[in-house]
């Protein structure tokens, strides 16, 4: 048997494509911490070749003293459920912005795959409110390990630029006279990502664990990006038809409000299309959950960038203007989809979830992705296996998509904004590296598909031929 050098990692998700993160450190033989535990969304797979759907934890929990949490999104946090189920009973650290938005997110989890049930869902939340531990951002945080077991452990959140709350973490293991700095990145975001700061590497790392998702992709700059969007809403309102942008409830969503209010608030009395002004479009947010966090976003305005700050002082409201209309309960979502699917009322429609696979969008989706007069934008990334993936590759041949097990011919135009995505493109991931006083002797490169990875790894090398750089 090999003998184990500690500390070490042992990865459980997020290593062959880009959900299900979840990665163990070993301090030593007797403790160890989880980094996330995410759900496996559309065809991937954990690392021990479990399918999609799987939710059981399949690594022993005995040492796992605690789970830390880069953000909550629910491919970085839907097993959680299942992980107290399984028996973890240790306490769960996150920044104090992710502290306030996890509750919703496993709350709509649990309703949404395991139980609607009030007096199951209620318990289980306030189990984890009460396992929560709210760091500050930049603080040095001890974490408790098995008494005597002579290592030590303490964790730093900084801000990703991903979603509010987000962070990368600084894991700083001490075993005897040695220490080791171990950094996971969590999903970082790029320099222009509304209402967030982008993210500013750590000093230094010893071992960096880096996601990859757009590692062989540029995005376009925020100037660009925003004046894509704005044109292709006019294009796609030639059509004097709906517009549906399947958006996550956290983070996307918010963000697309933000640059929608931008525009509009721009170009208030200019025609969008014939007949129609940019002050006159009806913008309608289609998810009771998104509304919650639109809220949240709302209470947490001290973790806003400067720019949004500076539009709030000039009395904008950039989450809540009057164009924008917010659709809670069942029975008002399937009339606005039957009220649509009569009338294609030229408007954007912004619904749950991001990839397709869930949420009211599929509901838009059936009504409307066989009317020509519809367009989808997508704004994130769509994961293999996924109704958004089978979209994206098949919507501008006319293909078909398969949504509650009925295939629906794609007549809808098709159009995707790589440039709204949350993650770091390939020059903002190598930048977080380079922004390193101290680089770390191996990066391990994990959340994304293989060609990313590659591309990335290939990138790293030719940058930093003295770091060892991985794919697990």
């Amino acid at each position: 048997m090999v003998e184990l050098t500690y500390p070490t990692i042992k990865h459980h998700g997020a290593i062959d494509g880009v959900t299900g993160s979840c990665h163990e450190l070993f301090i030593d033989a007797d403790n160890s911490v989880l980094i996330d535990c995410g759900l496996f969304q559309g065809a991937e797979v954990s690392g021990t070749g479990a399918g999609a759907n799987q939710l059981a934890i399949d690594f022993a929990l005995d040492n796992v003293r605690a789970l830390l949490v880069t953000h909550c999104h629910i491919d970085h946090v839907g097993r959680i459920p299942y992980l107290v189920a399984a028996g973890f009973r240790g306490p769960i650290y996150c920044s104090e912005p992710t502290a306030k938005l996890l509750p919703l997110v496993l709350e709509d989890a649990v309703a949404v795959g395991i139980s609607r049930d009030r007096q199951l869902i209620e318990p289980f939340i306030e189990l984890i409110k009460s396992r929560l531990v709210a760091v500050p951002y930049a603080q040095w945080q001890a974490v408790t390990l098995a008494a005597d077991c002579g290592s030590a452990l303490r964790v730093k959140f900084n801000p990703a630029g991903h979603i509010l709350g987000s962070a990368y973490i600084e894991c700083e293991v001490t075993t005897g006279k040695q220490k080791q700095r171990i950094v996971f990145s969590g999903d970082l975001g790029g320099p222009y990502t509304p209402l967030l700061p982008a993210p500013k590497s750590p000093y230094q790392a010893d071992v960096l664990v880096l996601e990859s998702t757009y590692g062989n992709r540029l995005h376009e700059n925020r100037k660009q990006r925003q004046a894509q969007l704005q044109q292709l809403i006019g294009r796609c309102l030639q059509n004097s038809g709906v517009i549906l942008i399947p958006a996550f409830s956290i983070g996307r969503t918010q963000e697309l409000l933000y640059e929608l209010e931008d525009i509009i608030h721009r170009h208030k009395t200019q025609a969008v299309a014939k007949g129609l002004l940019w002050q006159e479009m009806e913008i309608i947010v289609d998810s009771p959950l998104a509304s919650r966090f639109t809220e949240v976003y709302k209470q947490l305005k001290p973790y806003w960038d400067a720019e949004a700050k500076a539009r709030l002082r000039t009395g904008r409201h950039p989450l809540a203007f009057e164009q924008l209309t917010t659709v809670n309960n069942h029975q008002d979502h399937l009339a606005a989809v039957s009220y649509l699917q009569k009338t294609a009322k030229p408007c954007i429609v912004i619904a749950a979830g991001g990839m397709c696979a869930g949420g009211r969008i599929v509901n838009y989706l059936k009504a409307l992705i066989e009317d020509k007069r519809t367009d989808i934008l997508l704004v994130g990334y769509q994961a293999a296996g996924t109704p958004g993936r089978d979209i994206q590759q098949y919507g501008p041949k006319h293909g078909y998509v398969e949504l509650d097990g009925r295939r629906y011919t794609i007549n809808a135009g098709v159009y995707t904004l790589n440039g709204y995505s949350a993650h770091a493109d390939r020059n903002s991931l190598l930048r977080f590296v380079k922004g390193m006083r101290n680089k770390p002797s191996q990066i391990r490169l994990i959340h994304g598909d293989d060609a990313a990875k590659k591309a990335l790894q290939q990138a790293l090398m030719g940058l930093f031929p003295e770091i060892r750089v991985l794919i697990p």
